[in-house]
């Protein structure tokens, strides 16, 4: 049986691996100007990168769920983050922009599986009551990334290259995969797991209805962050440290606004959770456009924008209980359909932006999804509600 300690351990293993996701992820977006003036490309081309990497995470996924259904979590979870280092450290390496956006999306594909199970093991250690604690714990590496990682990856972009904002979480992968394995407990895997039946999650609505939340939900984040950098330079005469500043406090919002969402969700329930998570990043985003021009109220802006978006808990801790024994495939879609809401977000605030919009239209483009993600998550509990899934529905 795991210990306390044990599992103190093996958490703290998994954050870590978390912690290198969130630098490389997010870094990409703060990085965006750096490799897009490096490589002769555009911003809105630029954002291809990024897109790249989430349909990395929505393809990899399932791919990953089916794999890995048999193997034990801790080597599962070991070979994806060593595969996760080894693809950053390439992204690092390789000349031109097709080279790049291909790493990216061989980056994206363990990320889900990674982060969702990661997720799914440390609620599982835990009392029932303490599921979503769990899994913040976890997902709280990703969020600290933005306070440490990433604005290390920022600075150096700008003091000595882009290409070291990649290699920093590619290093960070490999000692999180070493540590999982010399950290997690030795807990067996399942050799009667049948690998397709992890697909019935995505024959499941409940699930599916969840998903979409996430996948367009979370959009208007995605929309307003990855530009976050970009407009800050070409509207404001910001001072050269205000961009890493920017992003760590990012960084500080998302661990606070991690940690609060955690505790909301045992309290509330995960559904009246998800509507207060979604009304908070659609009044972020609102403040967000109204802040363009103004570097100190950008800055403000960043923190706002994570502290608000807590939605990845309740959705997580409600796809555990709605995804019946496919809790790996769902858990790691979870992740999928946040980084859909990755490719989504950029690429509609980039045609707004190619289409002349201004700096404002990636704000406004957030509300429009984060208010469409509301409007899912209530079609998501009338079907609940039409199908008699009631029990829990408020929670």
């Amino acid at each position: 049986m795991t210990q306390p300690r044990d599992l103190r351990h093996a958490i703290l293993a998994l954050a870590l691996g978390a912690f290198a996701i969130g630098t490389s992820e997010f870094a990409a977006m703060g990085l965006l100007p750096y490799f897009a003036a490096d490589l002769g490309i555009s911003e809105p081309q630029a954002g291809h990168v990024i897109s790249a990497y989430a349909l990395g995470v929505v393809v990899g996924a399932p791919l990953t769920s089916i794999m890995g259904a048999k193997l034990p979590r801790r080597r599962y979870l070991a070979a994806l983050m060593a595969f996760y280092g080894v693809v950053n450290l390439l992204a690092a390496m390789v000349p031109g922009l097709a080279a790049l956006t291909g790493m990216r999306f061989l980056a994206g594909l363990p990320h889900g599986g990674f982060l969702g199970v990661a997720m799914l093991y440390a609620a599982d250690a835990l009392p029932a009551g303490q599921r979503a604690r769990g899994a913040a714990q976890v997902i709280m590496g990703l969020t600290v990334a933005n306070i440490i990682g990433v604005p290390l990856a920022g600075a150096l972009g700008q003091g000595i290259g882009w290409r070291w904002g990649f290699a920093l979480p590619g290093l960070l992968a490999l000692v999180s995969a070493w540590a999982i394995l010399k950290l997690a407990p030795r807990v067996g895997g399942n050799p009667d797991a049948r690998p397709l039946d992890e697909l019935q999650a995505l024959r499941n609505p409940r699930v599916l209805w969840i998903l979409a939340v996430g996948a367009i939900g979370f959009g208007g984040l995605f929309a307003v962050y990855a530009f976050l950098t970009a407009a800050m330079l070409a509207t404001t005469e910001a001072p050269g440290w205000a961009i890493p500043l920017a992003l760590a406090v990012f960084g500080i919002g998302g661990t606070i606004g991690t940690w609060f969402s955690g505790r909301v969700t045992e309290r509330l329930g995960q559904i009246r959770a998800a509507y207060l998570s979604l009304a908070a990043m659609a009044v972020t985003q609102g403040f967000a456009v109204l802040a363009v021009g103004d570097w100190v109220l950008m800055v403000l802006s960043s923190f706002l924008l994570a502290a608000g978006a807590g939605l990845v808990i309740p959705l997580q801790t409600r796809l555990m209980d709605v995804a019946g024994r496919a809790q790996n495939m769902a858990a790691a879609m979870n992740h999928a359909a946040f980084n859909a809401a990755n490719a989504l977000g950029p690429f509609l605030a980039g045609m707004a932006l190619a289409a002349g919009w201004g700096w404002r239209a990636p704000g406004i483009v957030g509300i429009a999804l984060t208010a469409a993600g509301a409007v899912v998550l209530t079609l998501a509990v009338r079907h609940d509600r039409a199908s008699g899934a009631v029990a829990g529905c408020a929670g």
